[in-house]
Parts: structure tokens; C-alpha cells; sequence
């Protein structure tokens, strides 16, 4: 092809083309190298003077952006000039070695999850800069990426503002609009193609994006749920670990509130999925007396995970007495859980040793403040309204069969009142100290160990903990700064489980401070010798 534009810049070939103009790979033939560039051919939508004057105001400020943009990052293509001719107009631009996500998808076949997870990685810090200059890129989709081929890093071409002046126009009251909407269908949110993107419009691409390098599917052979617009993905992927389906699930909500406000909390949270999770540690349960729950008065709550509600402890409005359970287990997997009796114990329990402050779980915050005490007190319970006699004590009988101890037989408890001879009771931490521990951990952003101070159940509890360890992390690692412990009360004890008041004060990253006055229910688990946090409110 035989083409000199500007006098300097020899066409080679026609890269592409649209309603806009071409694309053309050419060489620079003022630069001793002939060094090679992209050049980007724009051709205004209407022929009018007064519009062509406001087209090319509008072309010189988005090429000065593009500078800027290109001069700040090497994974967005450097500007090397701008021009104008024959009343068109044309950007000149490094040329980047390499292929289009579009085209290794095609040539090599879907990407691995690993390889998904860099490229979104990589990509999202120059998202988060572009945003940062008050830029939308609106028009990110596999075609607008390159995997540079010399480092594989992904370089973001074709940003959408430059193409948009293209259609400036002037509307009935005389100012300038554009006619045109950026962005390819099926890649643009609803918002973007009404001609109102914001940031996380462009997540949302990326989202999308994402999704055709798992599947290999454009979004239009994606169905969409008829009754929220929620694009039904999972279905053609399902191989995706649960935490990078829950990032691109958020990225690509269908209403902007719902998806992630900053290129940089999407980071966090890829980052987050990305920690190699050690397995919990096993955990004993005793068995749980089958008593009736009591209504609980609804609380302003925020729960262990941003998506749930705590549950209300199980607890009887009749029976205040301390409760216990007990686990027989006879080195056999699956032995036999015995039997739980609910005791009233007439003797009082035994002193709590005082605890010194730390730090918290997300759990209950109060939607008023509390008034806190500077230092940790720990307080008994109160035997007058917690420890009342009762005349009548009822056995409740929990017995599952085992393959190794088909007829086991149930063995009655000891007493379960505290003796100087009893091993378990020798060394075995206050519950205030467990609670405070636990915040100490969770300040370390030990959150792996955190995690699993928590009981089995309270973890697999879908609406407190809808993505597992994820959800956790993104609560503690993404919301919360840290969290003070200023007081913590013993309200009621038994050998195998208690409950733990804390007035707790959050520091959130959004350098808010939230007071909040905490319930924690715990168990004992013998297997490990420590407590476990078995509920909240």
C-alpha cells in the first residue's frame, strides 16, 4: 500500500476499520530506525464549520490526555504526535508487538485460571490510574488488549474519549454534546450504553472480558437472568475456583452500587482469593441440647461477613441454668456423640481470672454509641439471675449410630462442676481471653488463624459467610482497619460452653469509627483445648 501521511509516515497495511475511520501500521520515515507506529485515522460525523471547530478542540484535548496517559505507564500506548488533514483527523501511537486477547483465545483456546487471574492483576492498577485522571477507557473487551509479546503484560489500547469527540454536535440550546455512545454491545453496561458511564462501568468490561477468556463465549451467547439482568455465567465455567466467580460476579452486577466502587477494592480482593487457605483445624463439637430457640429483638447489625445477618443464640427462656455437653470419642471416626444434659448447678461458679484489652471480630455494632470504660474489667455472673435453683432437672438423649459401635450405650456424664483433679480445668483459658485473643490475631491480619477460631458451623453458615474464607477476609482484610477491645464481661459459663459480652470500637477504612456492643457464644473444643466462636449478636 502506498500511502504518506503528513509527509512522514509511510502506510504499511490497514489494521482495521470502522465508522469512525481506519487503522493503519506504518513507519515514521523522519526517524533513523523507520521506527513503526499505529496511526488512527477519525473522520468527524457531520461536515458543518461551526462543528468542525468544536471537533477540533475537543480531538487536541483528548490527544493531550492520551500523552499524558501514555507518558505515565508503558502498559497504554505512548502518544508520539497528532495531525490533521484534509479535514480529517489522526492519532500517532506506539506500536505495540504482540496479540489481542481475541486472537490467542482463538489461536491457543480458552485461558487457564491462573493466566485470567495476571491478566486482571496487571490490568487493574492502570485502571485505577486512568480513573484516577477522571477517565472512563469505555470500550475494554478482549479486541482492546494486547499481550505485549516480549514480558506478556497486557497493554490497554483504543481508549473511547479521542473517538467520541468525533461525534460532537451542538443540541437545540447551543452547547456541545456528543451524538455518539462508546462502547461495544454486550461489553458496556446498561448505564454506559445510556450514555452515563462511570468507573466501574469499565470493571464491569473487564468482568465481561474475563468471562469470554474462561469460556471462550461472546456475552450475547451468555443468557441473562429475565428478572434481574444478572448475567447467568457459571454454568460454562465450571472449573472457576469460587473466589474469582464471586470478583467477576461483582464486577459485573448489573447496577453500579452493586459492583466494586474503585479499581482498586477489585485488586484487593483478587489478591485476597488468591492466598493459599491452610485447612482448618478439626474441631470437636459437642452435641447441642435440642431446646427451643427464643425470639430474639431485632438489632442494627453488621455480621462476620458484609452479606448476612448474625443468628440468635439458642437459648432457653426457662431454663437459665448452665448447660453442658459431653463427646466421647473412642479413637474412631464418626464414634458415637453421647449425651447432653441440660444441668441446673446450685454451686457457684468457679472466679473468672481478669483479662487484659486487645482487639476484635466483626460481629454485632450497635446503631448507637456505647459507653466504654478505658480498661478491661471482667465481671461473674450474676448468680442471682443466672445460677437460680431449679427442682427439676431433664436429660435430652442425642444418639447417632456409628459403623464401628452399632450398639454403643450410652455412658451418663460426670458432675461437671470444676475440681482441682480435673485435667481439662487446669490450664484451660477464661472465655474473655479467647475473645481478646481472637481480635489480637485479627489486628495482626492473622486472618487464616482467625478463621479458624470459629467454629465448623459457623463457618459453613451461608448467610453470614456466603463465599466461605473469602467473604471473611473481605470483611476483615477490606473493610476493617482495626478493631479496640475496651471491656469484656463473662455473662454465663458451663465445661463446655459460654457466652462473652464485649464492647468492641471499630476503625473501618473509610476512617469511620464504629462503637458496638458484641454477644459471643462459645464452645470448648477439647480436641484442640481452646474455645471457639460459635455465634454472635
Amino acid at each position: 500500500m502506498e500511502m504518506l501521511l503528513n509527509n512522514r509516515y509511510q502506510v504499511i497495511r490497514t489494521l482495521g476499520g470502522g465508522g469512525f475511520g481506519e487503522t493503519f501500521l506504518a513507519e515514521d520515515t523522519q526517524m533513523p530506525s523507520n521506527r513503526r507506529c499505529v496511526i488512527k485515522q477519525l473522520k468527524p460525523i457531520q461536515n458543518n464549520p461551526q462543528i468542525y471547530q468544536l471537533v477540533r478542540e475537543r480531538f487536541q484535548r483528548e490527544a493531550a490526555i492520551l500523552e499524558d496517559l501514555g507518558g505515565s505507564t508503558d502498559q497504554i500506548p505512548s502518544l508520539y504526535a497528532y495531525f490533521q488533514s484534509e479535514g480529517q483527523f489522526y492519532v500517532v501511537q506506539e506500536w505495540v508487538e504482540g496479540e489481542t486477547l481475541t486472537a490467542k483465545i482463538q489461536q491457543q483456546g480458552l485461558l487457564s485460571e491462573s493466566a485470567v487471574r495476571e491478566i486482571l492483576i496487571n490490568l487493574l492498577p492502570v485502571l485505577e490510574y486512568v480513573h484516577s485522571k477522571r477517565i472512563v477507557h469505555r470500550d475494554i473487551k478482549p479486541d482492546n488488549i494486547i499481550l505485549r509479546r516480549r514480558d506478556s503484560k497486557p497493554v490497554l489500547i483504543d481508549f473511547g474519549a479521542v473517538r467520541e469527540s468525533m461525534g460532537t454536535m451542538v443540541n437545540s440550546q447551543g452547547n456541545p454534546t456528543s451524538s455518539i455512545v462508546i462502547g461495544t454491545p454486550g461489553y458496556m453496561p446498561s448505564e454506559q450504553a445510556a450514555g452515563r458511564p462511570v468507573y466501574s462501568s469499565d470493571l464491569y468490561s473487564l468482568g465481561i472480558t474475563a468471562i469470554y477468556l474462561l469460556t471462550g463465549r461472546q456475552p450475547q451467547e451468555i443468557a441473562t437472568d429475565p428478572r434481574t439482568g444478572e448475567i447467568v455465567w457459571r454454568q460454562h465455567a465450571l472449573n472457576v475456583s469460587p473466589s474469582l466467580a464471586m470478583v467477576i460476579d461483582r464486577a459485573i452486577a448489573y447496577h453500579p452500587r452493586d459492583r466494586y466502587p474503585t479499581a482498586r477494592e477489585m485488586l484487593e480482593a483478587l489478591q485476597l482469593g488468591a492466598v493459599t487457605m491452610q485447612p482448618t483445624v478439626p474441631y470437636a463439637q459437642p452435641p447441642a441440647a435440642n431446646l427451643p430457640p427464643t425470639a430474639v429483638t431485632p438489632q442494627y447489625t453488621i455480621p462476620i461477613s458484609p452479606a448476612a445477618l448474625p443468628q440468635p443464640i439458642n437459648q432457653s427462656n426457662g431454663q437459665r441454668g448452665i448447660f453442658a455437653g459431653s463427646l466421647i470419642a473412642g479413637g474412631l471416626i464418626g464414634a458415637s456423640i453421647i449425651i447432653g444434659f441440660a444441668i441446673n448447678n446450685k454451686k457457684e461458679p468457679q472466679p473468672i481470672a481478669q483479662s487484659s484489652p486487645l482487639s476484635s471480630e466483626q460481629a454485632t455494632i450497635n446503631n448507637q454509641p456505647q459507653n466504654t470504660a478505658p480498661s478491661v474489667k471482667t465481671q461473674r455472673p450474676d448468680t442471682t439471675t443466672r445460677n437460680e435453683p431449679q427442682d427439676i432437672v431433664t436429660p435430652v438423649k442425642s444418639i447417632f449410630p456409628s459403623p464401628s459401635a452399632p450398639n454403643l450405650t450410652p455412658t451418663p456424664l460426670k458432675s461437671e462442676t470444676p475440681s482441682a483433679e480435673t485435667p481439662a480445668q487446669v490450664d484451660r483459658p477464661s472465655p474473655e481471653q479467647a475473645i481478646q485473643n481472637y481480635f489480637a490475631t485479627i489486628n495482626k491480619r492473622e486472618f487464616q488463624t482467625g478463621w479458624n477460631q470459629l467454629s465448623p458451623n459457623y463457618q459453613s453458615n451461608k448467610r453470614l459467610h456466603p463465599n466461605g474464607y473469602l467473604s471473611y477476609i473481605d470483611w476483615w482484610g477490606g473493610k476493617v482497619e482495626s478493631v479496640d477491645v475496651e471491656e469484656v464481661n463473662l455473662v454465663e459459663a458451663s465445661a463446655e460452653t459460654a457466652t462473652v459480652e464485649a464492647q468492641l470500637e471499630y476503625s473501618m477504612k473509610t476512617g469511620k469509627v464504629v462503637p458496638s456492643v458484641v454477644r459471643f457464644s462459645l464452645l470448648w473444643d477439647a480436641g484442640n483445648s481452646r474455645w471457639v466462636v460459635s455465634d454472635t449478636k
